[in-house]
């Protein structure tokens, strides 16, 4: 194919890419208006489910399928991560030496520790019923736990973050969500669909399946991002090219 053919088979793609745009656009509600057809269908279907939170119930319910893409998202961005960040032949591990924290840093790094983490859990545990869930949930469990590496060093973080442990919760929070949807399947229903007993509205004991695919999320987050931070971290602190180490 030649170069001309190439711009203006290019050309073609792109005018159609743009009249499909265009013709999408001219079919949307009116802007500003008083009449929110979707929002209006996501609340109504939350109200169906008993799910208090309307964001929870489109992530978990309405589009759990567009959400699962989300969080595969993310755990392969971790592997990758891991593969590629993993210790060469040409490296070696340097441990770190402790480092001096002044003690007024030390005692908020420890007092925030378990307030941050109960917070995490507490966003994770309330995702169906408040504002959060558990990829905002994660994110907070994943921060707590570094506030040592914060307020205290790199070795007091390695103590209580197992990293093969972590990377078994990632995987096990993305195959949780995966075998969750297939439940659908087994209710003669569609994958993903929202089949358990939606339990009583603005109770922990509700949303059906969104409860427990925000449980998922919030394993799956919180450790990616813990898996993540160790890996760029060990490059940083720990690991070393042998050719830096002999001269």
């Amino acid at each position: 194919m030649t170069g001309r053919v190439r711009r203006w088979a290019l050309a073609a793609g792109l005018a159609g890419t743009a009249a499909l745009m265009v013709a999408a656009g001219t079919g949307l509600p009116r802007f500003g208006g008083d009449q929110h057809p979707y929002g209006a269908r996501a609340v109504a279907a939350s109200l169906r489910q008993q799910t208090a939170n309307t964001i929870s119930s489109v992530n978990f319910d309405q589009r759990a399928l567009d959400t699962l893409g989300e969080e595969s998202i993310l755990f392969g961005s971790v592997l990758g991560t891991v593969v590629l960040l993993r210790q060469t032949r040409d490296e070696h591990r340097v441990r770190p030496r402790p480092e001096r924290v002044p003690a007024a840093l030390r005692r908020y790094g420890a007092g925030l520790l378990p307030v941050t983490l109960l917070i995490g859990l507490y966003i994770v545990a309330h995702g169906q019923l408040s504002p959060g869930g558990g990829f905002q949930g994660g994110v907070v469990i994943a921060t707590a736990l570094h506030l040592l590496y914060v307020g205290a060093d790199y070795r007091a973080l390695e103590r209580i973050r197992p990293l093969g442990l972590f990377e078994l919760v990632d995987g096990s929070g993305e195959a949780a969500y995966v075998l969750l949807g297939g439940a659908g399947l087994l209710a003669g229903s569609a994958y993903l669909a929202n089949v358990l007993p939606h339990g009583t509205f603005n109770t922990m004991a509700s949303g059906g399946t969104v409860p427990l695919l925000n449980a998922a999320v919030g394993l799956e987050v919180a450790s990616a991002v813990v898996v993540l931070l160790a890996h760029f971290l060990d490059q940083a602190i720990e690991i070393t090219d042998n050719r830096k180490a002999h001269r």
